[in-house]
């Protein structure tokens, strides 16, 4: 109290926010001269800026007749820099230094606090100054000078050297292909020194006019240095308390945050994680663990997280492999990726990891040298992969990182299942891909297999008698009421049933095949004691089985669920094969909820009876004898009951013929319809059943590249 009565207020001055010049004003500081000599004395012969990087160069004249200018000096410089013959690209035209070049740097990046005052007529006018530029000179005709010299350097050299040989050598020459580059390798490289001084170079200058202080345009500018609500009006911007303004004039110093060290950018901590949504922290914790256990997901997410919610969202980044859920491989090769060692594109990236991935859902070991015989990938390519989800180990191979988890597995049935169609589907396109022999397949992949295990002959007869003696009760009255549900009631007239004794054993074991041996939808899985996807005792030709199942098959749920499947799939394609009939059905069963009734295990048999009895026909295609297609490929069924005449006339001729040319299929169908059909009615008729390739028209599904 006493410093301020010492210290009374001796006049009050109206400060007033000029804003006109606010996003253009810079403050130059030049360097030390004679305080009689201003810069404004001196001539400016030029002014550039790039407004991006606030950096200037201003051009100014040297007084050469000052009796403190050395001329032979200047004259020697100006030499050195043009050499002797002066052009229009000399830098000093009059064969001596007469100009110098200022070139700025920045001061602070901060200049928020910072503000030019003008003070008139009792009013302080403050302007915010958008940066603060120190100028120096710039040395950069040396560089010139130096470059100049070299250049006469090598000329000599030159030409001594065309003095002593006749003709020049023939020099071999090594060209290297560079790599795709990596997202990390381009992150690395834009952030390097030479990247950011070759865009700084990339800015284009913008040329400025100077004006010296007294010139009457600079009198007009500097008239934005005033508030123009500062006569009589009040400032409405200045409508915040003595705080407030004193804040935005002078805002506390933010170098101390600055100063903190910052995280990674792929670095993200679990309290930044936690603000995430559900599916974003599921998706990055597989990233970037790529292998790991339902129970650690659950910890590391919370313990306040739904389990359900979670199974639904791994489910969509990661794959079920021994109990453990593995990240999916286009969540790390993501579309227009490639690789970092030998550039292959994502989409062979992601079908190499899928194979390495599926080989882990048969056994706990894998070979490196077999993935990379089989998915033809290079070396590295294959370590990466193994690396994901397994560890090596001396003299034995590649070991699954993590121990089998039987206890999620017995827990989550419905997940597992699931999880298995899913990857039958993947076995069947991997098959497909890699041309792999079936022989070395297992018939029936089971994806979430238990442990891999040495168990002698003996234990395997013990355990397999254990079981049939469990389920013979099971199966035997599972036998009756299927009888009961296939027994027709009454016989048409004119037809003959011939009745053949049937053994209680043979009964038996077409049950138990029946019972336990669901759809097979991998190429391999080829023994559903099928001709050509009827029943070995009607392949003969019987048509009038052909959309006349059995009675009481379509009384149960699973069978309701089965048709309406299968109508609304050929609804949307005229013509499948048998094969990829089966897949679309995996991907149907993969997107139902868990305990759904067509989980119960549909049978190739039943899959056949129900296309038969939803209105389409089998067509028996003649294959060629050294068709490479699988039994389930050649297995063709088309839409019938419901399609055009032209439509069953053109899958009358592809029973005949395995690939017809088109003038013989618009000439045909012009013979059965009547009339002449148009080349747009034709090709209707075409898209929706077959494809070219070749010149030729194939039944779609038939085709063999």
């Amino acid at each position: 109290m006493a410093n301020e009565e010492d210290d009374p207020v001796v006049q009050e001055i109206d400060v007033y926010l000029a804003k006109s010049l606010a996003e253009k004003l810079y403050l130059f500081q030049y360097p030390v001269r004679p305080a009689s000599m201003t810069y404004d004395d001196i001539p400016h012969l030029s002014a550039k800026i790039k407004p991006k990087q606030q950096k200037v160069e201003l051009e100014m004249a040297i007084d050469t007749l000052n009796p403190n200018y050395c001329r032979s000096k200047g004259e020697q410089i100006a030499l050195n820099v043009d050499g002797a013959c002066a052009d229009e690209t000399s830098t000093y035209s009059s064969k001596l230094m007469d100009k110098q070049t200022f070139c700025s740097s920045q001061t602070t990046s901060n200049t928020s606090r910072y503000a030019a005052a003008l003070y008139r007529q009792g009013e302080l006018h403050l302007t915010p100054l958008h940066g603060i530029l120190q100028l120096r000179p710039s040395f950069s005709y040396l560089d010139k000078a130096d470059a100049k010299h070299r250049e006469r350097e090598a000329a000599n050299e030159a030409g001594d050297s065309s003095q002593d040989e006749a003709e020049d050598d023939v020099k071999q020459i090594t060209v290297r292909f560079s790599r795709p580059e990596s997202e990390q390798a381009r992150q690395r490289r834009v952030q390097s020194y030479e990247f950011l001084q070759k865009k700084h170079a990339e800015e284009p200058w913008v040329h400025l006019h100077y004006y010296g202080l007294r010139d009457s345009r600079s009198e007009h500018e500097r008239q934005y240095l005033l508030c123009p609500g500062s006569s009589g009006v009040e400032n409405t911007e200045l409508v915040k308390s003595p705080s407030e303004y004193l804040m935005m004039l002078m805002p506390p110093s933010q170098e101390e945050e600055k100063d903190k060290p910052v995280a990674p950018s792929n670095v993200l901590s679990m309290a930044q994680l936690r603000t995430l949504p559900l599916a974003d922290q599921i998706k990055i914790l597989m990233k970037n663990v790529k292998v790991m256990p339902f129970a650690n997901l659950m910890s590391l997410l919370g313990p306040s997280i739904d389990s359900v919610a979670v199974l639904r969202g791994i489910q969509k980044v990661a794959m079920l492999v021994q109990g453990n859920w593995v990240v999916k491989s286009d969540i790390l090769y993501p579309k227009d990726s490639s690789s970092p060692h030998s550039g292959v594109p994502a989409e062979v990236l992601c079908r190499g990891r899928d194979f390495v991935m599926w080989k882990f859902t048969q056994s706990r070991w894998v070979v490196r040298k077999e993935v990379a015989t089989v998915t033809k990938l290079c070396a590295e390519d294959v370590k990466d992969f193994l690396e994901h989800m397994a560890v090596v180990r001396i003299n034995k191979g590649w070991e699954f990182i993590l121990p089998y988890d039987g206890e999620f597995i017995k827990k989550h049935p419905d997940v597992v299942q699931r999880q298995h169609m899913l990857w039958t589907g993947i076995q069947a396109k991997l098959e497909k891909v890699y041309n792999l022999v079936k022989e070395t397949m297992p018939k029936k992949p089971d994806a979430q297999s238990g442990p891999a295990g040495l168990v002698c002959g003996d234990q395997r007869i013990q355990v397999a008698k254990t079981k049939a003696q469990q389920n013979h009760a099971l199966l035997e009255r599972e036998l009756q009421r299927r009888k009961e549900q296939l027994r027709v009631p009454a016989v048409p007239p004119g037809v003959r049933i011939k009745e053949e004794p049937v053994s209680e054993e043979g009964e038996e074991d077409e049950e138990q095949e029946a019972e336990e041996e669901p759809m097979d939808t991998s190429p391999s899985g080829l023994h559903s004691k099928l001709a050509n996807g009827l029943p070995l005792g009607r392949a003969a030709g019987t048509d009038s089985f052909n959309g006349h199942p059995p009675q009481g098959c379509a009384s149960t749920p699973v069978a309701r669920e089965l048709k309406a499947f299968v109508e609304a799939t050929f609804q949307r394609q005229f013509v499948l094969t048998l094969s990829e009939l089966k897949r679309l059905f995996n991907l149907h069963l993969a997107s139902l909820p868990p305990g759904h009734t067509l989980f119960s295990g549909i049978s190739d048999r039943m899959l056949q009876d129900t296309v038969l009895a939803a209105g389409c026909k089998q067509i028996l295609v003649p294959f060629p004898p050294q068709t490479a297609a699988s039994p389930d490929e050649q297995k063709v069924f088309a839409l019938w009951e419901s399609g055009d005449m032209s439509d069953q006339v053109l899958l009358e001729i592809f029973s005949k013929n395995y690939r017809v040319r088109r003038n013989m299929i618009q000439s045909r169908l012009t013979q059965e319809c009547g009339e002449d059909l148009s080349k747009q009615e034709v090709d209707k008729v075409l898209k929706d059943c077959c494809v070219s390739y070749g010149g030729m028209w194939y039944l779609k599904g038939t085709v063999q590249s």
